[in-house]
């Protein structure tokens, strides 16, 4: 079991097991996982791998939330409070933000260069960082209305389970059934639920991922156009020529072209 922790990577991509979840962390995204969690990391790349972690001491986070939160005479009469409310995050893929990712590539920008950085003070500013987009993912499960709160939060997350789930095994066949295990709720459940989450169904969501995953590959490999097709999940040539070009305003082969 580890501490919380932030996962991020700028080159390659990791596959991390998390339980049920399944989450692949690279150069578009980073990981939260929370202290005491277990997983299991693989490593699944062509490219060179450069990870770029976080770690942080037990306590940490809660303490910066209570100075934020509380007001100053109670931070004067105890500034050091060992009874600050336990945080529990989103244990998800978040998509580089405006929030928290610059302070990660400053930090990691600093380290490379080996620019004079005070750690403690940057781990401060990172976990300030940290709680707004705990905040701002909390009010994401606002969608799901007419619920409790104990309830729109469970579900929240698995639902998230099967989009990361979706995200992570894009190439690989993924049946409505297969996300519904991952996320333990009926297909049907699932599926109005990933809809009212995220606007768009798990099917919409995979094709995405397949056609942007395409267009990467199209754009920094010399894979034939046939082979990335069936690299990233698809079976037929003719669809999804039509889907990129419906997606990309051009086809496959034009676009490598403009490539090169």
């Amino acid at each position: 079991m580890g501490q919380l922790s932030i996962k991020s990577f700028f080159g390659g991509r990791a596959h991390y097991r998390v339980g049920r979840a399944y989450h692949a962390v690279d150069a578009s995204s980073y990981l939260i996982l929370n202290e005491g969690q277990t997983y299991a990391i693989e490593i699944q790349s062509r490219e060179p791998v450069e990870s770029f972690c976080l770690f942080f001491a037990p306590g940490f986070v809660e303490e910066t939330r209570r100075s934020l939160s509380c007001k100053t005479l109670s931070l004067l009469d105890e500034p050091a409070s060992c009874s600050a409310t336990p945080i529990h995050f989103f244990e998800k893929n978040y998509a580089h933000d405006r929030i928290l990712s610059p302070a990660l590539l400053k930090l990691r920008k600093n380290l490379r260069n080996r620019q004079p950085a005070s750690l403690l003070e940057d781990f401060h500013g990172i976990v300030e960082r940290l709680l707004r987009v705990h905040q701002a993912t909390w009010k994401e499960t606002e969608r799901l209305n007419n619920l409790r709160l104990a309830t729109r939060e469970e579900l929240f997350r698995r639902v998230c389970r099967a989009r990361d789930y979706a995200h992570a095994m894009f190439a690989h066949p993924i049946t409505l059934a297969e996300l519904s295990r991952v996320a333990c709720l009926s297909p049907n459940h699932l599926l109005r639920t990933f809809r009212e989450v995220f606007g768009q169904t798990p099917h919409q969501f995979l094709t995405e991922r397949r056609l942007s995953e395409a267009k990467r590959l199209l754009a920094r490999s010399d894979l034939p156009v046939t082979e990335a097709c069936l690299a990233v999940g698809f079976e037929s040539l003719g669809s999804f020529s039509t889907l990129f070009r419906r997606r990309f305003q051009v086809s496959p082969s034009q676009f490598r072209l403009s490539k090169k």
